[in-house]
């Protein structure tokens, strides 16, 4: 016989069962598994087939992503409340299939970057900790876009950093290394501490964690909690603005870029700036839409800022400095961040806010392809030119004229000039989604950055195509390029060239479906 305390707590124990739909979280499920299977494979592979782990890393990577095809017949949600089934921890929507197939295509890329820099280290990187670390931190910016929860937000977010911290520093004995981990460190602990604290008065205001309910029930916040409400919502934007490298959250990037192995550089550029943006998007246009008169401006002046300032930082990069080319990169990204800002801020402003965000989306699907695609001839020439230095790149059409090629072709894209349609074709969308928001001084502030950045990726491109200084005509060295490098130029050159070729397919593609 069953006591009173046992058959009321029947209907509230019943209240939260929740049916697991294992298709729709198979993709960064399975990037979790693979990196428990590496890192236990790890322990009793021997030193001379340690390779085998990074084939198994990129074949998971490659499986992860492969399982997003059968999730495109339609919206799926696992982790909802029985009471409210509109309350879900996980939605796989068009806008989280998207993103996740730039975060597990990325770090697809990158894994075959790695792929020739750990064999290159002869053994100076520790092989199975670093695909761990790799697998891990995608596992958990797959989950990102999926979250429809802050506490699940926050816990993929970490998920995403706290390897990728690991990353940054796992060179032993490397200086630059270990002071690039810990800023990255610090700053991002920092960032997410401020936004724990917003997502705290959040909780408070409206007593949910789901973003439909907080969506709903902030507008009804009694007056007496407004300021702590408005306090809560800038706050939560403090650890999603580092993420995207926002300024002044920006000040971390270029150290980290040079201190980090190059392809966990390219991985922060792509994987780490789809996270921030995905989390901003889920807090700002879904969570908290009724306070876009917060969010809004403060975007739009993070926007002007981040982009006026990481394209005034690539300009000011030597040419015989080490490592330029890489704080080149690095000092783009922001400045591409910024852009990218552009669209979420336009948000706030007009009533299509799912055409905004499908400008930001097409952005960072195009960014992706082409900076990812540089960071890979980077890696090329820093096989024989380890300081990768912008005079490094002199003459290297000489040297290697498919490499040059492609490097130009990557730049004329990020700096949005013919043959690089799909860079023009991004910025042309940007540009109108704040133009449609009435954001007619943010576009023009856009347009001022493109010409600057216009002169340094020029710059750039033209001395590929100078004389190599110190060799006599014809003079050339010849070096293999690895099958693993080799595939990711291509891939990123044949994604660059069939967008470019069919620009309109990335905005049937990037229609978000959030709303």
């Amino acid at each position: 016989m069953s006591s009173p305390a046992q058959l009321l707590a029947q209907p509230l124990a019943a209240s939260l069962v929740q049916s697991v739909d294992w298709l729709a979280i198979a993709p960064p499920t399975l990037a979790a598994v693979v990196a428990l299977v590496v890192l236990v494979a790890d322990l009793f592979v021997a030193d001379a087939r340690k390779p085998l782990l990074g084939w198994l890393s990129v074949a998971g990577l490659a499986a992860s992503t492969a399982l997003l095809l059968p999730l495109l017949d339609g919206d799926r949600s696992t982790f909802c409340l029985t009471a409210d089934p509109d309350a879900c921890s996980y939605t796989a929507d068009r806008f989280t299939l998207v993103i996740q197939f730039l975060v597990l295509g990325g770090a697809l890329l990158a894994a075959l970057l790695s792929v020739t820099v750990l064999k290159d280290a002869r053994g100076r990187l520790p092989e199975g900790e670093f695909w761990f670390l790799l697998l891990s931190s995608a596992a958990g910016a797959a989950l990102l876009p999926a979250s429809r929860d802050l506490a699940t937000l926050v816990v993929a977010l970490e998920v995403a950093s706290l390897p990728a911290f690991a990353l940054v520093g796992i060179r032993h004995g490397d200086r630059r290394s270990a002071e690039a981990a810990l800023k990255f460190f610090l700053s991002s602990v920092t960032a997410t501490a401020v936004s724990l604290m917003g997502i705290s008065f959040l909780y408070a205001t409206t007593g949910t964690l789901y973003l439909t309910q907080v969506a709903d029930r902030i507008q009804h916040v009694d007056g007496r909690l407004d300021t702590l409400a408005q306090t809560g919502v800038v706050l939560t934007l403090v650890g999603f603005a580092f993420k995207t490298a926002a300024v002044p959250f920006h000040f971390w990037v270029p150290d980290t870029y040079v201190g980090a192995p190059l392809p966990i550089a390219a991985y922060l550029s792509v994987v780490g700036k789809a996270v921030g943006f995905s989390g901003l998007i889920l807090v700002t246009v879904v969570g908290l839409p009724s306070y876009a008169d917060v969010w809004g401006p403060a975007l739009a002046a993070l926007a002007a800022l981040t982009m006026t300032v990481g394209n005034v930082g690539a300009l000011r990069q030597q040419a015989t400095r080490a490592y330029s080319a890489v704080r080149l990169l690095a000092w783009s990204s922001v400045g591409q961040a910024g852009y990218l800002l552009v669209p979420i801020a336009a948000a706030a402003y007009t009533d299509d806010a799912e055409h905004a965000i499908g400008s930001t989306v097409a952005y960072a699907l195009m960014y992706a392809a082409v900076n990812l695609g540089a960071f890979a001839v980077a890696a090329l020439v820093g096989r024989t030119s380890p300081q990768n230095r912008l005079t490094d790149y002199r003459g290297l059409y000489a040297r290697n004229p498919l490499s040059a090629l492609l490097l130009a072709f990557f730049l004329l894209c990020l700096a949005g000039l013919p043959p690089g349609i799909i860079g023009l074709f991004a910025k042309v969308t940007v540009f109108s989604a704040a133009v449609d928001a009435g954001l007619g001084w943010l576009a023009v502030l856009m347009a001022v950055n493109v010409v600057i950045a216009l002169y340094y990726y020029l710059q750039w491109t033209a001395l590929l195509f100078r004389a190599p200084e110190g060799e006599t005509e014809g003079e050339t060295v010849k070096h293999r390029v690895p099958a693993p490098l080799t595939a990711a130029i291509t891939l990123t050159a044949a994604l660059g060239i069939v967008l470019s070729g069919a620009p309109q397919l990335i905005l049937r593609f990037t229609d978000t479906g959030l709303f």
